[in-house]
């Protein structure tokens, strides 16, 4: 009866902040310690079940998004397509499948139909990008960021927000950065 009234003592005048943790951590055995902390739901730093829902959300969906964000990133920013080049059918249908089919204006951007994906550079911004090519020889761009947004914001309503705020507009994130050495100016624009 005495420990337990000594615990409850201790455990008030920490949250009071008016005793330092070593002082109660000195008068608490560890395993008393480390249980009242699992007890009150208090994160312990070195437990790795201290990761939150964000955290666990956040993993979740760069498992998810991170093959195709890389794959996007080679077919547009390698040598393995010439400016003005079509996809290759396996690299079309992942295209397809996991990007452009989110494009918030997907039928808008297909229109009459899909002959086909190509990368070029854009006529205005002069990077390159991928572009829709209709079955009447239009064509037009789409930016698989709008894809990948749209994408995010239907799958996981709930952190889409803050995944994009820290990967896509944060630019210390790797996801969307190009690596130096990737870049590569396969064709001169006009070729």
């Amino acid at each position: 009866m005495a420990f337990s009234a000594a615990l409850a003592w201790a455990a008030t005048q920490l949250l009071r902040g008016s005793l330092p943790p070593a002082r109660f951590a000195a008068a608490v055995s560890p395993l008393t310690y480390s249980s009242s902390r699992q007890l009150c739901s208090t994160p312990i730093a070195n437990d790795s079940s201290a990761a939150g829902p964000w955290d666990e959300a956040e993993t979740e969906i760069l498992r998810d998004v991170e093959p195709i964000v890389n794959i996007v990133k080679d077919i547009i920013h390698s040598r393995r397509y010439k400016n003005g080049e079509f996809l290759s059918p396996d690299d079309e249908k992942v295209v397809r499948e996991k990007l452009l089919s989110h494009h918030p204006r997907a039928e808008e951007k297909i229109g009459c139909g899909l002959d086909g994906i190509m990368v070029d550079r854009h006529p205005e911004f002069k990077s390159r990008c991928l572009f829709v090519v209709r079955t009447n020889g239009d064509w037009e761009d789409f930016s698989y960021h709008k894809c990948l947004r749209a994408y995010l914001q239907k799958k996981y309503p709930s952190y889409s927000d803050k995944f994009l705020k820290k990967h896509l507009v944060n630019k210390s994130s790797n996801l969307f950065r190009v690596q130096k050495k990737a870049m590569v100016d396969p064709l001169p624009a006009g070729s």
